[in-house]
């Protein structure tokens, strides 16, 4: 049976954590959305050095751990003498690890468009920025809304490596309340509970887009 003491007692600490949990998630989304919408472009342009380095970026943030990303902005910068506060060394991290994922999602998303909609668009004089813009963009967008939705919440979900760094999140509290009270069990699951009203809708957000895009098909 679980203690709801714990959760009155220290609802203080829960509310702050779930607070900058939800903070970092939101700003993650944002700029990982733009920047991983900006690597997907550079992936497929035609200037091959935008090529390289949408690609390096994508093939090398992919593919080591997220907490070595937030580890770097944590203590990279500091020992060139830029010193980030916590919440938003981890944040910064959080962002540049799912900008990856971000990016091959759009460009799946982008290849899935016709090509004939692209030399369409540029035989009638809209330059490439354009095309991507106003034309292939939008509808890559629509293609690819569920598998983004996936990321989202798997980004939700990783905002717990602030904990690592004492970046003011849900693990970093549940860590002090259960330090406080030498309770574990409890503390944690009152944390999970956190996360699933941060999850579970816009995990329901994601299925109610995934029916509307199949009954549009």
């Amino acid at each position: 049976m679980l203690d709801f003491s714990i959760l009155f007692d220290h609802w203080d600490y829960f509310l702050q954590g779930f607070g900058n949990t939800l903070k970092a998630s939101l700003l993650s989304l944002v700029g990982s959305f733009l920047l991983g919408t900006i690597m997907a472009i550079f992936r497929i342009s035609p200037l091959r050095p935008l090529q390289w380095v949408g690609t390096v970026y994508v093939e090398f943030i992919r593919n080591i751990p997220l907490i070595l990303v937030v580890f770097f902005f944590f203590v990279g910068l500091p020992a060139i003498g830029i010193r980030l506060e916590p919440f938003v060394a981890g944040t910064l991290g959080l962002t540049v690890y799912t900008a990856a994922f971000i990016a091959e999602t759009i460009r799946a998303g982008i290849q899935a468009v016709p090509k004939g909609q692209t030399e369409a668009a540029r035989s009638s004089g809209l330059t490439y920025g354009q095309t991507m813009r106003l034309i292939i963009l939008p509808q890559a967008m629509k293609i690819v809304i569920p598998p983004m939705g996936n990321q989202f919440i798997n980004l939700v979900k990783n905002s717990s490596v602030l904990g690592v760094i004492a970046g003011l999140d849900l693990m970093y509290f549940g860590d002090l309340i259960s330090a406080d009270t030498f309770v574990t069990f409890d503390v944690y699951i009152f944390v999970g509970i956190f996360y699933l009203i941060l999850t579970l809708p816009l995990s329901m957000l994601v299925g109610y887009f995934e029916r509307r895009l199949a009954r549009s098909r």
